[in-house]
């Protein structure tokens, strides 16, 4: 009974879009959404450089990024009062991220075995961080609301009461001859190379860090393996080929995780704004639940790779035939 007020929201935000969208019983304004524009790269909100560093310009996912950040520092805040207060059970968001870290701390535990609290760190925070960054997408507003700029294939500006807005003047045939698009102030960063390029750098990096830690300079035999080249020629050569794709599969992981996630969220955005173009009142909320699950599978999908990568650096040959034994 406390809740029932939340029902009246979603009915006043139903009511709503059908008055803004449709113009039903011919009372509505019936605006026609428009179609956003899509942009590979992150987009300049000033071309004034951050810190004076030239080519470094503040870019709406840039923005997406710091939103993301500071929920995962909240988070943690959150959590860590949470832990301290003495509650035996804590509750609301901190109780969800308390289970979340209890399954990822025992798949880590089952994988990693006594590098589990080395590993398990960097497991937990790339995974909530990951997750901030693509749920940061289902804010409304996100990538609808920004500044206008001039665009060569853009739309018209109309005066709707005090807002000035994008409108769609096209023709018959289907052509704007406006020159207006919107630079949204907020996009989820994890639609932008950038940032999932130089996430799943850091993640092989610290890959091979785990690597060298547990088996010291005899790590690098898994690249470079010439033992057995002289004495048995055969598999010597063998293992050397090997050694050269082991190294080429090193390589290729920055690429493999980048894009994983690149092109899933960025796939996602572009989804969720053209349903929202077409039908914008009712087929749009399946989509952001769609999304929602999206966006937390590719995070424990990103987190969970980075993890079984940093337990398998830690564990020699020998150490496999050994267990086997």
């Amino acid at each position: 009974m406390k809740r029932v007020w939340a029902r009246w929201v979603v009915l006043a935000a139903i009511i709503l879009g059908l008055f803004l969208f449709t113009g039903f019983f011919g009372i509505g304004l019936g605006i026609k959404p428009i179609m956003p524009h899509v942009y590979l790269p992150g987009e300049k909100l000033s071309e004034t450089p951050l810190f004076g560093i030239a080519g470094l310009y503040p870019t709406n996912t840039l923005v997406g990024l710091l939103l993301a950040d500071i929920v995962v520092i909240l988070i943690a805040i959150g959590v860590s009062r949470g832990v301290k207060s003495g509650k035996t059970v804590l509750t609301g968001i901190s109780g969800a991220v308390e289970a979340l870290l209890e399954m990822l701390h025992g798949i880590t535990e089952g994988t990693a075995g006594k590098w589990t609290k080395q590993i398990f760190p960097w497991f937990a925070t790339i995974t909530l961080l990951v997750l901030a960054a693509n749920w940061s997408g289902l804010i409304p507003g996100n990538e609808t609301v920004g500044l206008i700029h001039h665009y060569d294939h853009g739309y018209d500006l109309k005066q709707v009461g005090p807002i000035t807005t994008i409108w769609d003047e096209g023709t018959d045939d289907g052509e704007h001859h406006g020159e207006y698009a919107i630079v949204p102030f907020l996009r989820p960063v994890s639609t932008d190379l950038n940032f999932t390029f130089a996430l799943a750098i850091v993640a092989v990096v610290m890959i091979q860090v785990f690597g060298f830690r547990s088996q010291g300079l005899g790590y690098l035999t898994k690249f470079w393996n010439t033992k057995t080249l002289f004495s048995k020629p055969i598999f010597g050569v063998i293992d050397f080929g090997v050694g050269i794709l082991e190294l080429v599969s090193e390589i290729s992981k920055v690429l493999s995780f980048a894009f994983r996630l690149f092109g899933n969220m960025f796939a996602g955005a572009v989804l969720l704004f053209v349903i929202g173009s077409l039908v914008p009142v009712f087929a749009q909320s399946m989509f952001y639940l769609l999304e929602f699950f999206i966006g937390l599978i590719q995070a424990i999908v990103f987190g969970m790779l980075t993890m079984v990568f940093m337990s398998q650096a830690t564990q020699g040959h020998g150490e496999h035939h050994e267990e086997a034994h």
